[in-house]
């Protein structure tokens, strides 16, 4: 197993960190920071309605933000500053800042070559894109394969993991790790995905609507009230920060372990600006232009990094507690026993344990969206839905390294196509501002048509 991690090295040292920086200045730069500049008019867009059957721009941004707000935003946060120090943080907030604009750029194209899926429905996303816009189903078979490889077999590896670590602390290290406590845990997570895996779409919505977003909300005002209890260390948390966030000497002399990498690597991780997952949600929306969608996705990468992610940070920064020795989930556990007692520790953990659950959930549905992109065939299906359950399995068993290495390097696979792909399709995102641009500025309430613009192959904007 210590190719993966060698690959992960490797991948993110010579090539992806450079390729996300890249793309997101590129894409801040050609659309003049669109991040920035159109965040007001967000708001205006959230409020829009649409018909009972259709997602409105406000659904969009609730699934997208829901596949994103999760473990990354715990323990993924409390990984990064334990690997890369905690100016780990602040290129987290550089990914989503520069980001933001990457996001734009590939949620616009998923509701630009969205399709109908029923009357009242549409899916889309980067391998549809890839597909109308490229003209190559080849290209975007590929990209579809590198999803489900990594939702399904990495991400979902990650979770299992994740979630069954919480159970460490309560039983102890020795019973965790030498009996069969893994192996009957990853039994009744596998069984219990089962239902999720095999069943209707709907009820996974209905779960996931209503764990993440209470979770969510509850995690944030306990974060709320640890910063506003600790107010007086915010500014000395900044200040070690940035301090050292630009330590170029150990940057440049581990560079593949420096606050730079880490950070990056766990941003993207978190917030999936530019890795091709979101534009699956993007392209659900009902919206009167794609335009207004990918500013709606921009919001939702910067409230999933800059603030959660953040306010995860100063609990752990703020905390009294000696965590230097521990990695991962107990990082979190024992900085919330510091500041709430066992109910702390407790909260913590049954957060994680639902955003983990509910995101095996969702990231298997991104993958059965993309698997079916490539087939419809249902013995094929079921087949896959049989080892999507197996890997929940494996999950629970592997070890904190692995499960962290193996979703970095295909998470690194998935972002690499899907930049590629909206690099050289960014001319007609801009293409699409420009428009909603012009509509706006004759003092018009924007209406996209595609061959206004000269954009041909799609389905809905005719």
């Amino acid at each position: 197993m210590e190719l993966i991690g060698e690959i992960n090295t490797f991948l993110y040292t010579y090539f992806l960190v450079f390729l996300l920086l890249f793309s997101g200045i590129y894409f801040s730069i050609r659309t003049r920071f669109i991040q920035f500049r159109f965040l007001p008019q967000v708001f205006k867009i959230l409020r829009e309605k649409s018909h009972e059957e259709h997602v409105s721009p406000f659904g969009a941004l609730m699934i997208s933000t829901a596949s994103r707000v999760g473990i990354g935003n715990i323990v993924g946060v409390a990984v990064a500053m334990s690997a890369g120090g905690v100016g780990a943080l602040f290129w987290m907030w550089v990914t989503a800042i520069l980001g933001g604009a990457s996001a734009f750029v590939e949620s616009t194209l998923a509701q630009v070559y969205k399709r109908r899926d029923g009357e009242y429905n549409y899916k889309g996303g980067p391998a549809y894109y890839i597909e109308s816009a490229l003209g190559s189903r080849t290209f975007g078979i590929i990209f579809a394969i590198s999803l489900i490889l990594c939702f399904t077999y990495g991400f979902n590896g990650l979770q299992a993991y994740t979630l069954t670590s919480v159970f460490e602390v309560y039983v102890g290290s020795e019973s965790f790790n030498g009996g069969n406590f893994k192996i009957f845990l990853g039994a009744i997570l596998a069984i219990l995905v089962i239902g999720f895996f095999y069943g209707k779409n709907k009820a996974s919505a209905i779960v996931t609507s209503v764990l993440v977003p209470v979770m969510a909300i509850g995690y944030f005002i306990v974060a709320f009230i640890v910063i506003v209890s600790n107010f007086e260390q915010i500014p000395v948390v900044f200040s070690h920060v940035l301090e050292q966030a630009f330590d170029f000497e150990a940057i440049f002399g581990g560079f593949a372990g420096s606050a730079m990498v880490i950070g990056i690597k766990r941003g993207l991780f978190s917030n999936e600006a530019g890795m091709g997952s979101a534009p699956n949600a993007a392209a659900a929306a009902h919206t009167t232009h794609p335009a207004k969608q990918g500013m709606v996705q921009t919001l939702s990468v910067f409230i999933d990094t800059l603030v959660i992610c953040s306010a995860t940070a100063f609990i752990v920064l703020c905390s009294q507690e000696n965590v230097g020795n521990l990695q991962g989930m107990a990082i979190m556990q024992k900085a919330m026993e510091g500041y709430f007692g066992s109910f702390g520790m407790h909260f913590v953990s049954i957060a994680v344990v639902l955003f983990a659950f509910t995101s095996l959930i969702g990231n298997f549905f991104y993958s059965q969206m993309n698997f079916r992109f490539i087939t419809e065939n249902k013995m094929a299906l079921n087949v896959f839905r049989a080892t999507a359950v197996i890997m929940v399995f494996v999950g629970a068993q592997i070890n904190f390294s692995l499960a962290w290495d193996l979703a970095d390097v295909l998470m690194g696979f998935m972002a690499i196509i899907n930049i590629i792909a909206i690099i050289k399709l960014g001319g007609i995102a801009i293409k699409v501002l420009k428009d909603y641009e012009k509509q706006r500025a004759e003092g018009k309430e924007p209406h996209f048509k595609a061959s206004d613009v000269g954009i041909e192959n799609t389905e809905c904007w005719k």
